[in-house]
């Protein structure tokens, strides 16, 4: 395996591929120079700070880290696995990419933040080996569908004949930002459920709180995991492997789950719309927002004089007998100043007639604001909304980056109100806000101001996802101190920092919630497995693990082929979650949930099932055995975390 990156996710997904997978990777990087000098297309020095480039440097020694002396190229391995052979290159052309072995390597990963660097060396690498299997970070989705299929075929140009479905020579394209933006948005909310996707088939995945001591949680159609014990414990390690025994567990059999009371469980259930019924296109929130024309004191104006004609047609009915439609027809003339003068008329009506024309003086002012305001939303139809006078329960988000703008989405989906700030009037998700008419506030978060603007001291959670450790803090701990049981989450690249930053915040506010996520700890097990060659639908955070949803033909797994679906359960590795194939009855999805299939199915060669699993789970199926603890295998990191 080949990995070619400039970030912590390079090291994370070599050491993955390595670890869980008992691969020999080869791992491209800059020279140190020119990654603490890397700079945007636009100039600007790349936004790390010095803690971020300390764990880069402590990731990059942990890599390589020699266990004994070793020869040539490569590092000391642990037992007989080959350790992970660090290069250190400016630029990754055809020498190096030949002296790397991409001749004879099985899959290639291209992680550079640069797409275009990546497109560009993909495009290489695919001449140089047509069956290289090619897996490619790119944040343009759009662009990432098109040279998928662009590569695939040009291996077949290049050798004739050649099956990329047969042969593992294929293409993915991946997003780290997509990845982990679900998990991310679901910090922001208590609860939130989390979506996995296969074919038209959704499953969702839900937080149940701990139940009351002694009992146990409802698992639901399925459990997925059992929720660490220690999350309310100031000092314990929050989903961490060093929790000890009271950690997260993953696919826990419903024996475990039934020892295990008063601890929560992530479970599957029924997926039922709960979002508010569509509206037709003329109202959607892509078009114009009409109910926004006009503002509060406005509509409170229209309807005082809508009042006062009320009342005035209802007065002239009774003195004057008149029917009511007609008495309100004689008003709106008076009021507009096109009736008769009432000469001649009875007292009563000669009254009403002058406060009818009083309330049309009234009415000309409100019917020029109107207009005005009117004109003026139509303008600002295409500008950054600002935050309402009366918004409250909403999300702040900071940074409207890579990972921000894909969190900005994710939350709209869940038609939660999201209150924008970011401080570079030219940033990439600042287009999106637009369009979504988000309000959005431009300034730099650590200036007097700026977060209580966002109505930060009315805000149901903040995201603090900007790249900078110090900025994200900063915001933290104003928001804390203006709104001391909000619910926060900080992205946070130095892990010893995160660590200590999310342990006094949760002692100093016990009633709060604070959460710890990491880009990176989510995206890598996504990106090994699809080197693997696995289809890797996706993954959901459970506290600081990962659990993975995998697409497998059985006939490739022995562990599963002739099997039933409840004797394909491993607890702690795999679970069948849906099964389909050309034999199998479906309906659109293309897949049946396990938990609708008769007792007994067994699974056959021609069956293709959707397993949730964990990366050792996944890496066994592969027929790869990964280290044990007991063997020495250090504890998951966290790297870039959101404290």
């Amino acid at each position: 395996m080949i990995v070619c990156g400039d970030d912590v996710l390079a090291h994370r997904l070599s050491a993955e591929l390595n670890e869980m997978y008992g691969e020999r990777v080869t791992l491209l990087v800059p020279p140190p120079g020119e990654r603490s000098g890397r700079a945007d297309r636009a100039g600007r020095p790349a936004p790390r700070t010095g803690r971020a480039m300390a764990l880069f440097g402590r990731v990059t020694a942990a890599v390589t880290r020699t266990t004994g002396t070793g020869t040539g190229g490569g590092v000391g391995a642990v037992e007989d696995r080959p350790a992970v052979r660090v290069v250190e290159t400016a630029e990754v052309d055809d020498a190096v990419l030949l002296d790397a072995g991409v001749e004879r390597a099985a899959a290639l990963a291209l992680v550079h933040e640069d797409d275009e660097r990546n497109i560009r060396t993909a495009l290489t690498a695919r001449r140089l080996n047509p069956r290289l299997r090619l897996v490619i970070r790119l944040y343009n989705r759009r662009l990432g569908q098109h040279l998928a299929t662009l590569l695939d075929q040009a291996a077949a140009v290049v050798e004739p004949g050649l099956d990329p479905g047969k042969l593992d020579a294929a293409t993915t394209v991946l997003s780290d930002a997509d990845t982990a933006a679900p998990a991310l948005a679901a910090t922001a909310v208590s609860g939130s459920k989390k979506v996995i996707q296969a074919g038209g088939l959704l499953l969702h995945a839900v937080d149940r709180t701990p139940p009351a001591p002694g009992e146990v949680a409802d698992p639901g159609l399925c459990p997925l995991a059992l929720l660490s014990a220690t999350a309310g414990d100031p000092a314990g390690c929050e989903g961490s492997e060093r929790s000890g025994d009271q950690r997260p567990r993953l696919l826990p059999g419903d024996a475990e789950v039934a020892a295990a009371p008063g601890r929560g469980v992530v479970a599957l259930e029924t997926v039922r719309y709960e979002g508010p019924a569509q509206t037709p296109g003329w109202l959607s929130a892509s078009a114009l927002p009409v109910g926004s024309l006009f503002s509060r004191r406005l509509r409170w104006s229209l309807a005082g004089v809508a009042a006062a004609v009320v009342a005035l047609a209802l007065a002239s009915t009774l003195t004057t007998g008149d029917h009511p439609l007609h008495a309100a027809y004689l008003i709106l003339l008076d009021i507009f100043a096109i009736g008769d003068p009432a000469v001649g008329e009875p007292t009563s009506r000669q009254v009403l007639q002058i406060l009818a024309g009083f309330v049309g003086l009234l009415l000309l002012p409100v019917v020029i604001a109107a207009l005005l305001e009117a004109f003026g939303t139509f303008r600002s139809a295409t500008t950054l909304r600002r935050p309402p006078r009366g918004l409250s329960g909403h999300v702040v988000l900071l940074g409207l980056g890579k990972v921000g703008t894909r969190v900005l989405a994710r939350l709209r989906r869940m038609n939660i109100p999201v209150v924008c700030v970011e401080a570079d009037p030219e940033a990439r998700g600042l287009a999106l806000a637009r369009r979504l008419r988000v309000p959005t506030v431009i300034g730099d978060v650590t200036e007097e101001g700026v977060l209580e603007a966002a109505r930060i001291h009315r805000a149901r959670a903040l995201l603090a996802l900007t790249s900078v450790d110090i900025t994200n803090l900063e915001a933290a701990l104003h928001a804390r101190s203006l709104s001391p049981e909000l619910r926060v989450a900080l992205r946070l690249y130095d892990d010893d920092f995160a660590t200590a930053v999310y342990r006094t915040l949760r002692t100093a506010y016990p009633h709060a919630v604070t959460r710890s996520r990491s880009v990176s700890h989510l995206a890598a097990p996504a990106f090994a497995g699809s080197m693997i060659g696995r289809q890797i639908l996706g993954a959901i955070p459970v506290e600081r693990r990962v659990l993975l949803f995998a697409a497998l033909d059985v006939a490739d797994h022995p562990l599963l082929n002739g099997r039933t679906v409840a004797e394909a359960f491993r607890p702690g590795a795999w679970r069948v979650i849906a099964r389909g194939g050309a034999g199998v009855p479906h309906d659109r999805s293309g897949y049946v949930p396990a938990w609708e299939l008769p007792a007994g199915t067994v699974l056959g060669a021609g069956d293709r099932v959707v397993l949730a699993t964990t990366r050792r789970g996944l890496a066994e199926l592969h027929g790869r055995h990964p280290r044990r603890a007991s063997e020495g295998e250090p504890t998951e990191p966290t790297g870039e975390t959101v404290g």
